[in-house]
């Protein structure tokens, strides 16, 4: 099993994903709760497969196969386009976090076969 992920580990990752988002004009969910969670869980997946999975998805560990859910993964931003949240709800547009738009479940966009089941 997977120790817990440090504090520092996880505030280090959450530093660089909400810079990340703010280069693509996004936001991190502010339920900073929430939010950590999923920080921790990226955290923890970066030690099981080398590579930032998403944490919501599951992997096949093998950083080819999974390319398109390393978080980001390649479905946010047509996720948040529409629905104003990734997948995960970790990235959020600033209408989403505002409370403008509605906060709609996102459904899954990759394709069936991609999945490791």
């Amino acid at each position: 099993m997977t120790d817990s992920p440090k504090p520092e580990e996880t505030g280090k990752l959450l530093a660089e994903l909400q810079a990340q988002a703010a280069d693509r004009g996004y936001n991190l969910n502010p339920d900073i709760e929430f939010t950590r969670d999923l920080v921790e869980a990226l955290v923890i997946n970066t030690r099981r497969y080398g590579y930032r999975s998403c944490p919501c998805r599951l992997a096949d560990g093998d950083r080819t196969k999974d390319r398109d859910i390393i978080c980001p993964c390649v479905y946010s931003v047509p996720d948040i386009e529409e629905y104003g949240s990734c997948y995960c709800n970790l990235y959020v547009s600033t209408d989403w976090n505002e409370g403008k738009i509605p906060h709609e479940y996102v459904p899954e966009r990759r394709p069936l076969e991609k999945m490791p089941f």
